[in-house]
Protein backbone atom coordinates (compact mmCIF):
# COMPACT_ATOMS: atom_id res chain seq x y z
CA UNK A 1 0.00 0.00 0.00
CA UNK A 2 2.82 2.35 0.76
CA UNK A 3 4.48 1.66 -2.23
CA UNK A 4 1.35 2.44 -4.56
CA UNK A 5 0.90 5.77 -2.21
CA UNK A 6 4.62 6.42 -3.34
CA UNK A 7 4.24 5.81 -6.62
CA UNK A 8 0.83 7.78 -7.00
CA UNK A 9 3.14 10.52 -5.45
CA UNK A 10 5.86 10.30 -7.42
CA UNK A 11 3.50 10.16 -10.71
CA UNK A 12 1.63 13.39 -9.53
CA UNK A 13 4.82 15.39 -8.52
CA UNK A 14 5.66 14.57 -12.52
CA UNK A 15 2.67 15.63 -13.99
CA UNK A 16 2.92 18.97 -11.73
CA UNK A 17 6.10 19.47 -12.80
CA UNK A 18 4.93 19.04 -17.12
CA UNK A 19 2.16 21.51 -16.43
CA UNK A 20 4.89 23.68 -15.08
CA UNK A 21 7.16 23.23 -17.68
CA UNK A 22 3.92 23.34 -20.21
CA UNK A 23 2.92 26.79 -18.61
CA UNK A 24 6.20 28.41 -18.68
CA UNK A 25 6.33 27.56 -22.49
CA UNK A 26 2.55 28.80 -23.37
CA UNK A 27 4.03 31.75 -21.91
CA UNK A 28 6.95 32.11 -24.11
CA UNK A 29 5.25 31.44 -27.24
CA UNK A 30 2.83 34.35 -25.98
CA UNK A 31 5.07 36.37 -25.24
CA UNK A 32 7.47 35.98 -28.69
CA UNK A 33 3.86 36.37 -30.83
CA UNK A 34 3.02 39.48 -28.72
CA UNK A 35 6.98 41.12 -29.55
CA UNK A 36 6.36 39.70 -33.29
CA UNK A 37 2.79 41.57 -33.57
CA UNK A 38 4.30 44.46 -32.05
CA UNK A 39 7.07 44.56 -34.12
CA UNK A 40 4.72 44.32 -37.29
CA UNK A 41 2.79 46.67 -36.10
CA UNK A 42 5.78 49.29 -35.92
CA UNK A 43 6.83 47.99 -39.39
CA UNK A 44 3.21 49.11 -40.60
CA UNK A 45 2.76 52.14 -38.63
CA UNK A 46 6.58 53.71 -40.37
CA UNK A 47 5.29 52.60 -43.80
CA UNK A 48 2.25 54.48 -43.18
CA UNK A 49 4.37 57.53 -41.77
CA UNK A 50 6.91 57.42 -45.21
CA UNK A 51 3.53 57.43 -47.00
CA UNK A 52 2.75 60.35 -45.64
CA UNK A 53 5.43 62.20 -45.78
CA UNK A 54 5.86 61.49 -49.61
CA UNK A 55 2.16 62.92 -50.43
CA UNK A 56 3.00 65.90 -48.75
CA UNK A 57 6.28 66.70 -50.03
CA UNK A 58 4.66 65.90 -53.38
CA UNK A 59 1.76 68.20 -53.08
CA UNK A 60 5.07 70.50 -51.75
CA UNK A 61 6.90 70.05 -55.06
CA UNK A 62 4.11 69.69 -57.68
CA UNK A 63 1.97 72.75 -56.16
CA UNK A 64 -1.22 70.14 -56.18
CA UNK A 65 -4.02 72.23 -54.78
CA UNK A 66 -7.60 70.37 -55.59
CA UNK A 67 -9.58 68.85 -52.76
CA UNK A 68 -8.56 65.35 -53.98
CA UNK A 69 -4.77 65.82 -52.77
CA UNK A 70 -6.01 67.23 -49.86
CA UNK A 71 -8.56 64.42 -48.97
CA UNK A 72 -5.75 61.69 -49.88
CA UNK A 73 -2.99 63.50 -47.37
CA UNK A 74 -5.92 63.49 -44.80
CA UNK A 75 -6.52 59.84 -45.21
CA UNK A 76 -2.82 59.23 -45.23
CA UNK A 77 -3.08 60.89 -41.79
CA UNK A 78 -5.85 58.95 -40.39
CA UNK A 79 -4.38 55.69 -41.35
CA UNK A 80 -1.10 56.50 -39.77
CA UNK A 81 -2.41 57.65 -36.30
CA UNK A 82 -4.43 54.79 -36.38
CA UNK A 83 -1.70 52.50 -36.61
CA UNK A 84 0.32 54.22 -34.66
CA UNK A 85 -1.87 54.08 -31.95
CA UNK A 86 -2.40 50.05 -32.32
CA UNK A 87 1.45 49.74 -31.85
CA UNK A 88 1.82 51.33 -29.06
CA UNK A 89 -1.19 49.01 -27.84
CA UNK A 90 0.90 45.96 -29.18
CA UNK A 91 3.63 47.55 -27.42
CA UNK A 92 2.62 47.61 -24.26
CA UNK A 93 1.19 44.14 -24.54
CA UNK A 94 4.53 42.26 -25.20
CA UNK A 95 5.75 44.01 -22.38
CA UNK A 96 3.11 42.79 -20.37
CA UNK A 97 4.00 39.12 -21.75
CA UNK A 98 7.70 39.69 -21.62
CA UNK A 99 7.10 40.31 -18.37
CA UNK A 100 5.89 37.16 -16.98
CA UNK A 101 8.97 35.02 -18.89
CA UNK A 102 12.44 35.11 -17.86
CA UNK A 103 14.28 34.04 -21.38
CA UNK A 104 12.19 36.12 -24.17
CA UNK A 105 13.85 39.54 -24.75
CA UNK A 106 11.73 42.62 -24.67
CA UNK A 107 10.46 44.81 -27.48
CA UNK A 108 10.83 48.54 -27.01
CA UNK A 109 10.04 50.81 -30.30
CA UNK A 110 12.04 53.59 -31.52
CA UNK A 111 10.50 56.89 -30.94
CA UNK A 112 11.88 60.11 -32.32
CA UNK A 113 13.16 62.59 -29.51
CA UNK A 114 10.53 64.63 -28.08
CA UNK A 115 10.10 68.33 -28.28
CA UNK A 116 7.01 69.04 -26.98
CA UNK A 117 8.18 71.88 -24.19
CA UNK A 118 8.55 75.37 -25.66
CA UNK A 119 10.69 77.68 -23.62
CA UNK A 120 8.28 80.72 -23.92
CA UNK A 121 5.14 78.44 -21.92
CA UNK A 122 4.97 78.76 -18.27
CA UNK A 123 6.49 76.70 -15.84
CA UNK A 124 4.62 75.52 -12.25
CA UNK A 125 7.06 74.17 -10.30
CA UNK A 126 5.89 71.33 -7.41
CA UNK A 127 7.91 70.16 -4.83
CA UNK A 128 7.07 66.75 -3.67
CA UNK A 129 7.47 66.82 0.71
CA UNK A 130 10.99 65.63 1.44
CA UNK A 131 11.44 62.77 3.39
CA UNK A 132 12.33 63.00 6.74
CA UNK A 133 14.04 60.47 8.27
CA UNK A 134 16.33 57.75 6.56
CA UNK A 135 15.04 54.95 4.83
CA UNK A 136 17.45 52.84 5.51
CA UNK A 137 18.72 53.34 9.03
CA UNK A 138 15.65 55.84 10.31
CA UNK A 139 18.14 58.95 11.08
CA UNK A 140 16.72 62.48 10.60
CA UNK A 141 20.25 63.61 9.86
CA UNK A 142 19.12 64.44 6.42
CA UNK A 143 21.44 66.70 3.80
CA UNK A 144 20.33 67.49 0.49
CA UNK A 145 22.23 66.16 -2.45
CA UNK A 146 20.34 66.95 -5.52
CA UNK A 147 17.13 66.31 -7.10
CA UNK A 148 15.08 64.88 -10.35
CA UNK A 149 12.55 66.44 -12.29
CA UNK A 150 10.03 65.28 -14.51
CA UNK A 151 8.67 67.62 -16.60
CA UNK A 152 4.84 67.14 -18.01
CA UNK A 153 3.33 68.99 -20.38
CA UNK A 154 -0.02 70.19 -19.10
CA UNK A 155 -3.36 72.32 -20.71
CA UNK A 156 -5.82 73.64 -18.25
CA UNK A 157 -8.52 75.56 -20.40
CA UNK A 158 -6.64 76.11 -23.23
CA UNK A 159 -3.67 77.62 -21.29
CA UNK A 160 -0.94 75.84 -21.87
CA UNK A 161 1.79 75.30 -19.15
CA UNK A 162 4.59 72.67 -18.33
CA UNK A 163 4.45 71.04 -14.61
CA UNK A 164 8.05 70.58 -12.95
CA UNK A 165 7.42 67.94 -10.60
CA UNK A 166 10.68 68.14 -8.13
CA UNK A 167 11.92 65.20 -5.94
CA UNK A 168 14.65 66.28 -3.34
CA UNK A 169 17.61 63.72 -3.02
CA UNK A 170 18.66 63.62 0.35
CA UNK A 171 21.63 62.03 1.81
CA UNK A 172 21.82 61.05 5.75
CA UNK A 173 25.09 62.58 7.32
CA UNK A 174 25.29 59.00 9.67
CA UNK A 175 25.19 56.11 7.22
CA UNK A 176 25.08 57.93 3.47
CA UNK A 177 21.56 56.45 2.42
CA UNK A 178 20.11 58.17 -0.11
CA UNK A 179 16.68 59.38 0.71
CA UNK A 180 13.75 60.38 -1.87
CA UNK A 181 10.30 60.94 -2.53
CA UNK A 182 8.83 58.14 -4.84
CA UNK A 183 7.94 59.25 -8.38
CA UNK A 184 4.31 60.65 -8.84
CA UNK A 185 1.69 58.81 -10.63
CA UNK A 186 1.30 58.70 -14.59
CA UNK A 187 -1.37 58.28 -16.43
CA UNK A 188 0.75 56.65 -18.99
CA UNK A 189 4.01 55.29 -19.52
CA UNK A 190 6.98 58.10 -19.81
CA UNK A 191 4.19 60.23 -19.21
CA UNK A 192 4.71 63.86 -20.81
CA UNK A 193 1.43 64.63 -20.94
CA UNK A 194 -0.87 65.26 -18.66
CA UNK A 195 -4.04 63.78 -17.65
CA UNK A 196 -6.03 66.77 -18.73
CA UNK A 197 -4.11 67.29 -21.95
CA UNK A 198 -4.67 63.32 -22.96
CA UNK A 199 -8.30 63.59 -21.37
CA UNK A 200 -8.48 65.97 -24.09
CA UNK A 201 -6.67 64.42 -27.13
CA UNK A 202 -8.85 61.25 -26.71
CA UNK A 203 -11.82 63.05 -25.79
CA UNK A 204 -11.52 65.08 -29.31
CA UNK A 205 -10.31 62.30 -31.49
CA UNK A 206 -13.55 59.70 -30.70
CA UNK A 207 -16.31 62.10 -29.07
CA UNK A 208 -15.79 65.16 -31.38
CA UNK A 209 -14.32 62.84 -34.33
CA UNK A 210 -11.50 65.26 -34.40
CA UNK A 211 -8.32 63.41 -36.18
CA UNK A 212 -4.86 63.47 -34.51
CA UNK A 213 -3.25 65.85 -37.23
CA UNK A 214 -6.29 68.53 -37.27
CA UNK A 215 -5.54 68.46 -33.52
CA UNK A 216 -1.54 68.61 -33.96
CA UNK A 217 -1.86 71.90 -36.67
CA UNK A 218 -4.44 73.73 -34.09
CA UNK A 219 -1.96 72.91 -31.08
CA UNK A 220 0.77 74.29 -33.04
CA UNK A 221 -1.17 77.68 -33.85
CA UNK A 222 -1.19 77.81 -30.29
CA UNK A 223 2.39 77.76 -29.54
CA UNK A 224 2.59 74.43 -28.48
CA UNK A 225 3.52 71.62 -31.65
CA UNK A 226 3.12 68.23 -30.92
CA UNK A 227 4.22 65.58 -33.14
CA UNK A 228 1.36 63.68 -34.52
CA UNK A 229 3.45 60.14 -33.81
CA UNK A 230 3.44 61.55 -29.72
CA UNK A 231 0.42 62.30 -29.88
CA UNK A 232 -1.19 58.83 -31.86
CA UNK A 233 1.53 56.72 -29.44
CA UNK A 234 -0.30 58.64 -25.86
CA UNK A 235 -3.73 57.36 -27.43
CA UNK A 236 -2.49 53.71 -27.87
CA UNK A 237 -0.91 54.20 -24.05
CA UNK A 238 -4.67 55.80 -22.88
CA UNK A 239 -6.64 53.08 -24.40
CA UNK A 240 -4.37 50.26 -22.93
CA UNK A 241 -5.01 51.50 -19.80
CA UNK A 242 -8.78 52.23 -20.19
CA UNK A 243 -9.35 48.55 -21.41
CA UNK A 244 -10.54 46.81 -18.15
CA UNK A 245 -13.09 49.90 -18.30
CA UNK A 246 -14.80 49.22 -21.44
CA UNK A 247 -14.34 44.76 -20.79
CA UNK A 248 -16.79 45.60 -17.70
CA UNK A 249 -18.92 48.22 -19.56
CA UNK A 250 -19.33 45.43 -22.31
CA UNK A 251 -20.33 42.83 -19.95
CA UNK A 252 -23.01 45.10 -18.08
CA UNK A 253 -24.29 45.96 -21.58
CA UNK A 254 -24.46 42.07 -23.18
CA UNK A 255 -26.03 41.08 -20.07
CA UNK A 256 -29.46 42.71 -20.42
CA UNK A 257 -32.12 40.34 -21.84
CA UNK A 258 -32.66 42.52 -25.18
CA UNK A 259 -30.23 44.52 -27.34
CA UNK A 260 -31.29 47.34 -29.68
CA UNK A 261 -28.88 48.66 -32.21
CA UNK A 262 -28.52 52.17 -33.72
CA UNK A 263 -26.16 52.62 -36.53
CA UNK A 264 -24.99 55.93 -37.17
CA UNK A 265 -22.31 56.64 -39.74
CA UNK A 266 -19.86 59.48 -39.26
CA UNK A 267 -17.34 60.93 -40.68
CA UNK A 268 -14.42 58.77 -42.17
CA UNK A 269 -15.88 55.52 -40.48
CA UNK A 270 -18.98 53.73 -38.94
CA UNK A 271 -20.36 54.07 -34.95
CA UNK A 272 -22.87 52.09 -33.55
CA UNK A 273 -24.58 53.35 -30.37
CA UNK A 274 -25.85 50.20 -28.18
CA UNK A 275 -29.27 50.99 -26.10
CA UNK A 276 -29.38 48.63 -23.46
CA UNK A 277 -33.40 47.60 -22.71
Amino acid sequence: MDAARAALAQENAALKAALAVAQTNGLEVAAELAVARAKASEDMALIAQQKLRIAKLERQVYGQRSERSARLIDQLALTFEELETGATEDEIAAEKAVAMTTTVAGFTRKRPERNTFPDHLPRERVVIDPPTACECCGSARLRKLGEDVTRTLETTLRQWKVIETVREKFTCRDCEKISQSPAPFHVIARGWAGASLLAMIVFEKFGQHQPLNRQAERYALEGVPIALSTMADAVGSVCTALDPLLRLLETHVMAAERLHGDDSVLQRRTGRMIAMV
